[in-house]
């Protein structure tokens, strides 16, 4: 089988679409499993449903509205017969999102928010596999979370690997058009969890690994991995060629194009990721997979927004020891910190940290009763591999610069605009 994923950008409307069904039409849709994101925003408009709901806004029922009007265009787009089946399956699942936003008792945002940003990627599939139907492609829409099974660590589950390879394996069908979720699982309990922001691409390998597939092809609307992030970089230019190795050092550092996750199931049975556009999908885009580390061997800028540089010195002047290093990082870890880059002396420890649960005040309050806490907050760390001088002139250019870390290969510097 190969697997495909396409993104919220490539389904964000009906053109889009239509698009996906061109693209399968051209490149073959037979042994295939697709994932499929939620439509364009929508995670992020679901987001905005969960906070109104936790605070009780007057905005509450308008932003769940918007969700749901913005995909009934979609289907009006799509559909000419009104009574088609799909507004029934849609409105159904609609119904069953706001039966949930009703009847829920569970105070865990975590939680709420997993049952209720899924419904993104329930509809999403569920539209484009009558879609699909509608104009002859027929095909079998699975529910992820029958098959993808986690422990219950809400919006940011571990698979359960042998439990999950059981269920694929067993259920799924390999010759013929499977449509399913990315980015979802469920726990022992059958709750909807989520494997992360961009796990859909996971899912991809998941499914990758657990079904021995020929490859994995990621859809954007990018001709390939490209050597920065042409936002943030001009002249940014295409890599033809990357090893595992290399992919999951650019994926470490934050390189968005593949998830960090992504790579370390398809290493292990030699799997290989194409990246490719969805707007010209006959280009060979960028594989992943054994073979030359990078090709062309060029500079890789990956930037990082809104991140904390936090350093720690201690109050009496002592040295920052093991313990104290050690102490640090399980707070860290408690308080769900995501750390990018370390720098330690004698008496100071630098860290710059991605905040992605909103738990810094928390965090500071028990850091400053061991340690004097200063701190940036909004910095950008930029990493480059296979740094030049030329290269790192280009990060550091018209920027305050924070920190900077060298290695071998590696450049890192954490700066302010």
């Amino acid at each position: 089988m190969r697997i495909f994923k396409f993104g919220g950008a490539s389904v964000k409307d009906a053109a889009g679409i239509k698009n996906v069904l061109d693209v399968l039409q051209k490149v073959g849709h037979e042994d295939l499993l697709l994932v499929i994101s939620a439509m364009g925003k929508t995670t992020n408009a679901l987001e905005i449903v969960i906070k109104n709901y936790f605070e009780k806004s007057n905005e509450f029922h308008a932003s769940l509205q918007e969700v749901r009007k913005y995909h009934n265009q979609i289907l009006l787009d799509l559909f000419e017969d009104e009574e088609h089946e799909v507004f029934f399956v849609v409105n159904g699942h609609f119904a069953d999102l706001e039966y949930f936003l009703r009847s829920n008792k569970s105070p865990n945002y975590n939680f709420v928010y997993d049952q209720v940003i899924s419904f993104g990627e329930i509809v999403s599939t569920a539209i484009v596999s009558h879609y699909f139907n509608e104009k002859g492609l027929k095909n079998n829409w699975i529910d992820v979370r029958n098959f993808i099974k986690t422990d219950n660590n809400y919006r940011d589950a571990n698979v359960d690997w042998e439990h999950t390879q059981k269920l694929i394996s067993k259920g799924i069908k390999k010759k013929s058009l499977n449509i399913t979720q990315g980015f979802l699982g469920s726990d022992e309990n059958n709750f909807t969890t989520t494997l992360g922001r961009e796990g859909s691409d996971y899912t991809a390998a998941i499914f990758a690994y657990c079904l021995s597939a020929e490859s994995v092809t990621i859809w954007k609307d990018v001709p390939g991995v490209l050597n920065a992030d042409p936002r943030y970089f001009e002249n940014a230019i295409l890599l033809h060629q990357i090893s595992y190795r290399e992919a999951i050092e650019l994926a470490f550092y934050g390189a968005s194009v593949i998830h960090p996750k992504t790579l370390q199931p398809l290493q292990k049975k030699e799997i290989p990721l194409y990246v490719k556009s969805f707007i010209n999908p006959l280009l060979s885009g960028t594989s992943v997979s054994k073979g030359a580390d990078l090709e062309p061997k060029i500079p890789c800028f990956i930037v990082k927004k809104n991140q904390l540089l936090i350093s720690l010195s201690s109050i009496d002047f002592s040295f920052i020891m093991e313990e104290n290093i050690s102490e640090i990082f399980a707070l860290f870890h408690q308080f769900k910190m995501k750390v990018s880059l370390i720098q330690n002396s004698a008496i100071s420890f630098s860290v710059c940290l991605e905040d992605k649960f909103n738990n810094f005040n928390d965090l500071k309050a028990v850091l400053s009763k061991k340690f004097k806490v200063s701190y940036n907050e909004n910095a950008s760390l930029y990493t480059i591999r296979h740094f030049t001088k030329e290269a790192s002139e280009i990060v550091e250019k018209d920027k305050i610069v924070l920190l900077k870390q060298i290695s071998r290969e590696t450049m890192q510097v954490v700066t302010k605009e």
